[in-house]
């Protein structure tokens, strides 16, 4: 299994398509078993889904991400946890563990950032 998460650092960022870019964790029985960082290629409507499909990702996880994000990676099949925060290899423990929970944080792409709380 592959866990991205959309990372500023080595901190969840809030905002998935205006990340530094991704983590990707290759997980193995239930263990962590590579991590790898791979700059985000750039913010255009609909790119960032099929992008992390491509490098064979099964979940996402992200502070927030806007709904037409969202909508592509339930359609390829990838599980999105939104509302996460703090340092992302902790995040994805905690998913592994079963204790990260999504918010449905979506927010609302192409508009001012305090209106999704981002």
């Amino acid at each position: 299994m592959k866990v991205a998460v959309a990372s500023e650092g080595k901190m969840v960022t809030e905002h998935f398509g205006h990340c530094e870019g991704f983590t990707l964790f290759e997980v193995q029985d239930n263990q962590i078993s590579r991590k790898e960082f791979i700059p985000n290629p750039g913010h255009r409507p609909g790119f960032l889904p099929n992008f992390l499909n491509d490098k064979g990702v099964n979940v996402i996880i992200s502070g927030g991400m806007g709904g037409g994000a969202i909508e592509i990676f339930n359609e390829k099949g990838i599980e999105v946890i939104t509302g996460a925060s703090g340092d992302a290899e902790t995040v994805v423990q905690n998913y592994l563990q079963g204790s990260l929970k999504s918010t449905g944080s979506v927010c609302h792409e192409h508009q001012h950032a305090d209106e999704c709380g981002h």
